[in-house]
């Protein structure tokens, strides 16, 4: 396995594509975040973002993201890892995961977020290194094998706190956000076996055009539109509820 150095050159350029994918998956997830909102402060039934559509859709949203970290990885350390930038975006999604922990015991509704979609990315991306060597098949192996793994039988033995992040426990404590490991993992891995089947490594980046680099920005800054629309979100829903009243 080849390991890039500080001296080593730099990843080969932005795919746009994997940027407009990654902003339609933030817009996604605004979408769903707002709805919900909707539901807490009032405005439209308790029930909504149980309902079949909403359900699947917030599943499909995060599944988006960590299928792009799988892709992600494998276009940035496909040719070599480059431990020195995977290490700072591996504290980064620590950081912003620890924060999110943090401020969700007074903060979220439906309890505090002990493992999210940040900490699932985190820790994928740990394992999904690991297999960035293995033939591709063998990776999307897994990937169906821990996703079928979770549709498996549950056992208690797992229901202790500090095993809830694995996925298999039988019952858990309510939370704002749950994306635990298995079958989560699933994703990562798919979008790692796609890269290297298709060879995106090879993949050429164009400069974008100015239009293309307004409409991909987010995608480019996801982790800051992640830790940033929610208090958006509340402050403009506070503001109209304040600017409401007679």
């Amino acid at each position: 396995m080849t390991v890039h150095t500080d001296m080593t050159p730099a990843a080969s350029p932005r795919l746009l594509a994997l940027d407009l994918a990654r902003t339609l998956a933030l817009v996604g997830m605004v979408v769903f975040h707002f709805t919900f909102d909707l539901v807490l402060f009032g405005y439209i039934p308790a029930d909504t973002v149980f309902q079949p559509f909403w359900y699947y859709f917030a599943r499909m949203v995060a599944g988006s993201f960590l299928f792009l970290s799988g892709v992600s990885l494998w276009l940035a350390h496909g040719q070599g890892i480059r431990w020195r930038a995977f290490g700072w975006r591996f504290a980064k999604l620590a950081a912003a995961a620890a924060l999110v922990s943090g401020a969700s015991f007074w903060l979220v509704p439906g309890g505090p977020i002990l493992f999210g979609i940040l900490h699932s990315i985190a820790v994928s991306s740990l394992i999904a290194l690991a297999c960035l060597r293995l033939p591709w098949a063998v990776t999307l192996a897994l990937a169906l094998g821990i996703f079928a793994l979770g549709w498996a039988g549950r056992s208690p033995e797992f229901d202790s706190l500090w095993l809830i992040w694995l996925g298999l426990a039988e019952n858990r404590p309510i939370m704002g956000d749950y994306v635990p490991l298995i079958p989560w993992l699933a994703p990562c891995l798919a979008g790692l076996a796609l890269a290297k089947a298709a060879g995106m490594e090879r993949w050429k980046g164009r400069p974008p055009t100015r239009l293309m680099s307004t409409v991909t920005f987010p995608g480019r800054h996801s982790l800051l539109i992640y830790l940033i629309h929610q208090p958006l979100l509340f402050g403009l829903f506070n503001a109209w509820l304040w600017s409401s009243q007679p």
